[in-house]
């Protein structure tokens, strides 16, 4: 399952660097870093991504019951590396059904988060409150993050989003009511500090919402 690079905002064709930019150019939103063609989810295929990434890989780790890694898309080339990871894992929802969770590391102005989020991004901006309590905690990294409900996203999915390492956190969960999820204080790991324990890690087959 091959393809071409697309902008990670809109999923329109970029143009590569060439004689007269170094950079990928969207028709829609100029200057953009790729998002590269997903592929079927396999321990190897996190492996490559893992190696690449300049920002957090971030799982649920140990998985909840019953949920298996479920496939990871990246923003960037080999020349800067990785500067989003989207890593998608499924599994039985907390109010019974089959859920779906995504978590999203990016720098500001990517957009990759927004986009699966269903904003018109690039950033959360007005959508979230962090004067606010916030609506969820999970641990990442060893250390408790702060997370905000997204009230304004479209009503099939739950959607939180804070800060972790400096770096855009999101977490987006199918169907709304599996945002329940959430609120469980789910221990987040960087999987690029996990080591050996990738080998472990249980796969199924390729999550549709990474192709959206």
């Amino acid at each position: 399952m091959r393809g071409e690079p697309s902008c990670p905002r809109c999923g329109g064709r970029v143009r590569a660097p060439g004689l007269f930019t170094d950079t990928w150019q969207c028709d829609a939103h100029g200057t953009v870093h790729p998002l590269q063609p997903v592929v079927p989810p396999s321990v190897e295929a996190l492996g490559v991504a893992v190696a690449r990434a300049e920002v957090p890989v971030w799982l649920p780790w140990p998985l909840p019951v019953g949920w298996l890694f479920t496939g990871i898309a990246h923003v960037g080339d080999d020349r800067v590396g990785a500067r989003a990871t989207a890593v998608a894992c499924s599994g039985p929802g907390p109010l019974g059904g089959p859920g779906e969770l995504l978590l999203i590391a990016e720098e500001l102005g990517v957009g990759l988060g927004a986009r699966y989020a269903g904003l018109p991004g690039p950033d959360p901006g007005g959508s979230i409150l962090t004067s606010n309590p916030p609506d969820a905690k999970v641990m990442a990294a060893g250390r408790p993050t702060a997370l905000w409900h997204v009230a304004d996203a479209p009503d099939d999915r739950a959607v939180f989003v804070g800060e972790a390492r400096g770096l855009w956190l999101w977490a987006i969960v199918w169907p709304e009511r599996s945002g329940l999820l959430m609120y469980d204080e789910l221990v987040l790991t960087d999987l690029r500090e996990a080591g050996a324990e990738l080998d472990l890690l249980p796969c199924g087959a390729l999550s549709p919402r990474l192709l959206k």
